[in-house]
């Protein structure tokens, strides 16, 4: 049977949006989830904290521990493995959740904001992947997935945004070159990405507000294609750029209409043709 039952998840961020709702799906199968993120107190604009995110996590049939860390942080991120494998024993999957985004031309990105999205989207990617890999190669169902977009080489989408595109793809070929490395390990690792926007913190405050938020799809679509990929056995599919309608279409779902979050045309994601 497909489950997630007493395995044991590492996400970064999760608070909110896409990764908690990927964690909310696991811990509905009995999942362990430890979440590090940097929210630990309220936010005006950003809703949920690590420790929300817990009480939801438990709420929904799962254990949690929630980590107040950085992704950028090298030793905060070996406390953040340290701490979910003295809790939960080890750890079965990675999940490469933490993203910033900025979609400024290039004369107009501060090289502080270029910076963090590389910190954050492509070196956290590889260091979590990294550092939690000794645990990794001890797992029987042992996964690292990344939220980010295939390595699409149109120059339109380097052209558009390039700090943040560089950034996201750096997050792609962190995937790419694990699943190589790792393919005789018995480790699954694959990106994933949405064929749609989905209607996410960064959404609403940065990417076209409510207008856009309605030509969304729920966060929940990515979560359940995410989870159709986890519990998948690891040698079967690897170093794979995933769409989530296509995963679930391989799973027999193709009416989505539960996941819309309006009745309007959908919005396309970036990155896809």
């Amino acid at each position: 049977m497909k489950s997630l039952q007493g395995r044991t998840i590492l996400m970064s961020g999760g608070s909110r949006g896409i990764g908690l709702a990927i964690a909310l799906r696991a811990a509905r199968d009995g999942a362990n989830v430890a979440i590090l993120a940097k929210t630990d107190q309220p936010h005006p604009k950003l809703e949920g904290t690590i420790h929300t995110a817990a009480d939801e996590i438990r709420k929904a049939g799962g254990q949690a521990l929630p980590v107040l860390g950085d992704v950028r942080n090298d030793e905060q991120v070996q406390a953040a493995v340290d701490q979910t494998v003295a809790e939960f024993g080890g750890i079965d999957i990675v999940v490469n959740n933490a993203s910033a985004i900025d979609l400024s031309k290039t004369p107009d990105l501060a090289m502080k904001k270029y910076d963090l999205m590389q910190d954050i989207n492509c070196r956290g990617s590889f260091l979590l992947s990294k550092t939690a890999l000794p645990h990794l190669q001890k797992s029987s169902n042992a996964h690292i997935l990344t939220l980010s977009p295939p390595l699409n080489l149109d120059p339109k989408w380097a052209g558009g945004h390039l700090g943040y595109t560089i950034a996201k793809y750096g997050m792609s070929l962190t995937t790419l070159g694990l699943a190589e490395e790792l393919k005789d390990r018995g480790i699954s690792v694959n990106s994933l990405w949405p064929r749609t926007m989905i209607a996410t913190a960064a959404v609403l405050n940065l990417l076209g507000g409510e207008q856009v938020m309605a030509t969304s799809r729920k966060p929940e679509i990515v979560a359940d294609a995410a989870y159709a990929i986890l519990t998948k056995p690891p040698r079967e599919v690897t170093g794979q750029f995933l769409i989530d309608d296509e995963v679930l279409a391989a799973e027999g779902v193709t009416d989505l209409s539960s996941y819309a979050t309006g009745d309007g045309e959908l919005a396309p994601d970036i990155f896809l043709d």
